[in-house]
């Protein structure tokens, strides 16, 4: 079964408030854009957004620059239904983050909680990061949530990666400073506690894809 299926099968067979990574309210998330002090202009990509209440919140806040993609049809559908009108204002992409064409320099704040962590082959992680180096501003920000060294071994029938915050730190290389991180104890629909790692970086003012050789 490919990636798309099976989250395809997970959004189709479960609604979406008992997946385990479901929050009423992603409140760390928006804190931690929040403290990129960008206006309300800031374009904002969530990646996995699928049917995050993120998008929910930071419209709700006036923000108006916003774009989510999944992998999954489904789970876009949900949020729209959910946001009713207010689903016209974002942009809705489906999509697999390895791959899909994103526009140079688009984006002020690079958020992903739950995503990156999946990827658990070294090909997969290169080009999500070739992905954030194209698409996010010099200057730009990335929010980035995974399980932390503590956090589940395996999420919805799939192996994860672990991180501590200079391991994530070490994927994203030197156009990238770790301005913060902090734990989060995300208690799941179902009882149980996911220990979560969120990291706040910079890319680099000035920085540049050298020239004649990959990024990583």
């Amino acid at each position: 079964m490919d990636r798309k299926q099976h989250w395809e099968e997970i959004y189709t067979s479960k609604v979406s408030s008992s997946v385990s990574w479901f929050q009423e309210h992603a409140a760390l998330s928006l804190r931690l854009i929040h403290d990129t002090g960008l206006p309300k202009r800031a374009s904002i990509f969530d990646v996995g957004g699928g049917a995050s209440t993120l998008m929910d919140d930071l419209a709700g806040e006036g923000y108006a620059d916003l774009t989510v993609l999944d992998l999954s049809a489904t789970a876009l559908a949900v949020a729209k239904l959910r946001l009713g009108k207010h689903a016209a204002a974002i942009h809705w992409l489906e999509g697999d983050i390895t791959c899909v064409e994103l526009a140079e320099n688009r984006y002020d704040i690079w958020h992903d909680r739950a995503v990156f962590h999946f990827l658990t082959d070294a090909a997969d992680r290169h080009a999500y990061v070739e992905q954030v180096l194209r698409a996010v501003r010099p200057g730009g920000h990335m929010i980035i949530a995974t399980f932390g060294s503590d956090g589940p071994e395996k999420c919805s029938g799939l192996p994860v990666v672990r991180y501590r915050p200079e391991a994530l730190l070490a994927e994203f290389g030197e156009a990238f400073k770790l301005l913060a991180h902090e734990q989060e104890a995300h208690l799941t629909p179902s009882g149980a506690v996911q220990q979560f790692v969120y990291c706040h970086f910079r890319k680099a003012d000035n920085w540049q894809k050298p020239v004649g050789k990959e990024t990583s």
